[in-house]
């Protein structure tokens, strides 16, 4: 069997599984992926790999006793196998309190998440694009390390109910390292696409380049609070912090920044600067994602912060049906509307500041105000007349991205970005921020 199915060769064996199932209610989830990948180091190619992958999953529920059974392979006496399991486990278990039963068919937008460039990348592909950025790399005299990932794969949910859904979606993440021989300078870039004919190598290691060749000769500046450039890579491993925490329940039951006191959140409160807007769209051209969640709730596009304000917290089934409140489902992408300023407009624009090109190690300190600890790399420059003066030594932060959403000074045109912390791709711009609070020096490039 093939291991990316169509839409009609999923919605057959679905069906197939569905008609073993015995269960008063049956949920079943199939997947399927192919991945690829390079990775490189020290100018020369290291591993080439690859990875095929399917999987069925099954739920079995008798009233509120549920259970579930997966398997990878999809002959009929397995598949008939993992539905007797499924319902074996479920009815030795207790029953789930918080179990809402499937949902009825749904209406699904229509996301265009998959891109034939990136399913028929082969080796070959990977090899002729990362040999653009080695060339570059080498003729330079620099050390260079990168990664490059693709994946083609698709999703597929049906349900005793009629529920029926399908998804298929490409990646492709690119990031790479350059350092100076004498390991003084280091350059950071990340690129994620889903369409790989967006992909340049070449442009995008000539970003690292020019970052490791002018960070090499570092100078230690006092820490203290700075007007600083967060570019997206930097901001958004700050910003996911915020986009985690937007769940009703652990709002609702004082687990998190939404909570307020006396069992309510933060919904409708105003809690950043009113140029901040954060939404999420399964429909976006440039970061298309599942109309569809998990449980099988269509998503839509929704506002979770408008101009400061929190308009919405993700609500499950069963914590909307608790608090009388219509089910939202967490999103699949988020998205955070920008200005029109390059970042060359922004330093451009800068009296006194820092530009950051990545922070990683990050760190919760306290999740009630959501303050994250960690470092600056790869680039890290002192602005000074609108221009860059010099690089600086590496700092230790302590921030909270509330706190620092509150001293916008600007917004940049929001890019596709690729999270060094969870490898999730967002929408999001590079921002100004005044006040930004570096509390050490860092020895590390």
């Amino acid at each position: 069997m093939a291991i990316i199915l169509t839409e009609a060769e999923a919605k057959a064996l679905l069906t197939k599984v569905l008609s073993y199932s015995k269960a008063d209610e049956c949920e079943v989830n199939l997947s399927g992926e192919e991945r690829g990948n390079l990775r490189y180091a020290r100018n020369e190619v290291s591993t080439s790999g690859s990875l095929i992958n399917q999987n069925l999953q099954v739920q079995s529920a008798f009233g509120k006793k549920v259970g579930v059974a997966t398997i990878d392979e999809f002959d009929d006496a397995s598949l008939e196998k993992v539905v007797r399991r499924s319902e074996e486990l479920a009815k030795l278990a207790p029953e789930n309190p918080e179990y809402v039963g499937v949902l009825g068919p749904q209406q699904y937008l229509k996301s265009n998440g998959f891109f034939d460039s990136t399913a028929k990348v082969t080796p070959d592909t990977r090899a002729e694009v990362v040999a653009k950025s080695l060339e570059l790399s080498r003729a330079e005299n620099l050390a260079a390390a990168g990664f490059l990932q693709d994946n083609y794969g698709f999703s597929a949910m049906m349900n005793s109910k009629g529920l029926f859904a399908y998804y298929p979606n490409t990646n492709v993440n690119f990031s790479l390292t350059v350092r100076t021989n004498d390991g003084k300078g280091s350059g950071y870039v990340a690129r994620g696409y889903s369409d790989f004919n967006k992909l340049d190598t070449a442009a995008a290691t000539r970003i690292a380049i020019q970052k490791a060749k002018g960070s090499a000769e570092a100078r230690a500046i006092e820490p203290g609070k700075y007007t600083v450039i967060l570019e997206p890579t930097a901001a958004v491993v700050l910003l996911e912090n915020i986009f985690y925490n937007m769940d009703a329940r652990s709002a609702d039951e004082g687990r998190s920044y939404f909570s307020k006191a006396g069992g309510k959140s933060r919904l409708g409160d105003k809690i950043v600067d009113e140029r901040v807007t954060i939404y999420s769209d399964p429909t976006h051209p440039e970061l298309p994602a599942s109309p569809w969640s998990g449980d099988g709730q269509a998503q839509a596009k929704t506002m979770w912060i408008d101009k400061g304000v929190v308009k919405n917290l993700a609500y499950s089934r069963y914590w909307a049906q608790k608090q009388g409140k219509k089910p939202l489902p967490y999103p699949n992408n988020f998205i955070m509307a920008g200005g029109t300023a390059s970042l060359e407009d922004m330093i451009k624009s800068t009296q006194r500041g820092i530009l950051v090109t990545k922070l990683w190690y990050i760190r919760e300190v306290d999740p009630q105000t959501i303050l994250l600890t960690g470092l600056t790399r790869d680039g890290t420059f002192y602005i000074e007349n609108g221009k860059i003066k010099h690089p600086v030594k590496n700092f230790r932060f302590n921030e909270s991205p509330v706190i620092m959403l509150n001293n916008l000074e600007s917004l940049g045109k929001p890019e596709r970005v690729v999270s060094t912390e969870s490898d999730q791709n967002y929408l999001i711009p590079p921002m100004k921020i005044r006040e930004f609070t570096f509390t050490s020096l860092s020895d590390a490039v």
